[in-house]
């Protein structure tokens, strides 16, 4: 039997809850970004990759592009359908681990946004491998020349953030800028929570870790008041 993924628990239970976040409250300026870095012509093929309640899946719906949001959360993708039937868009939803799956079909272009997927580490993943794997999906998965716009969590911010008192208590490991730490919703019976791994990275481990999986680094964004790093990728093999 396939082991319970932290992440999938969280997510499963906090789905409802999602939309409460700040960080979601852009979602029109993000797809404005997204569709002008991509270049992205009305009708194109987009693969959300981590897409969770669907917000930017549904967005780039509306104008007009077929979109497939994969997830490995139950849970996200339900109100991801719901979502998508209120706004009267119609999207294909997959269920899968981001770092296993395989679609027959190719894309025009590729998101995974607001740590979709990429960065979450299950208990047992590894710091390097899980996300290499998912960069190797993502890239099978793409027309030759497509582009992905992915964002991930800052090493840096991380570095920053950790004493060596949490080093030292297992809260952080700077040597594969991970931390590790608890996450907490709540449900009918009363609050749960999960000790759950998030990896960081810095724009020169990104940009080898994407050149191992195929791609070309065309742009590479630091967010100065948030914690994201973000890059523009082109895929070149």
């Amino acid at each position: 039997m396939e082991r319970q993924n932290e992440w999938k628990k969280f997510f499963d239970g906090y789905a409802s809850n999602y939309m409460k976040e700040p960080f979601t409250k852009n979602t029109v300026k993000e797809i404005d970004f997204v569709i002008e870095e991509l270049k992205l012509k009305v009708g194109n093929s987009v693969l959300d990759i981590g897409c969770g309640i669907g917000r930017h899946s549904i967005e780039l719906a509306k104008r007009g592009y077929d979109v497939t949001g994969v997830d490995i959360s139950s849970g996200m993708l339900i109100e991801a359908a719901k979502a998508a039937q209120e706004a009267g868009v119609k999207i294909t939803w997959v269920q899968a681990d981001a770092s296993k799956f395989r679609l027959r079909r190719k894309f025009d272009a590729a998101i995974c946004l607001c740590e979709g997927a990429f960065g979450l580490l299950g208990k047992t993943d590894h710091f390097i491998g899980h996300d290499l794997a998912i960069l190797q999906n993502i890239g099978f998965a793409l027309k030759r020349g497509s582009g992905l716009i992915l964002t991930v969590p800052n090493g840096f911010n991380k570095v920053r953030k950790y004493t060596q008192k949490d080093v030292e208590e297992g809260r952080f490991d700077p040597l594969t800028l991970t931390e590790t730490f608890p996450v907490e919703w709540d449900t009918p019976s009363g609050p749960e929570s999960i000790v759950v791994r998030e990896r960081g990275y810095v724009p020169t481990e990104l940009t080898l870790l994407f050149n191992h999986a195929g791609f070309k680094v065309e742009h590479v964004w630091v967010a100065l008041r948030e914690t994201g790093v973000a890059g523009a990728l082109t895929l070149t093999r």
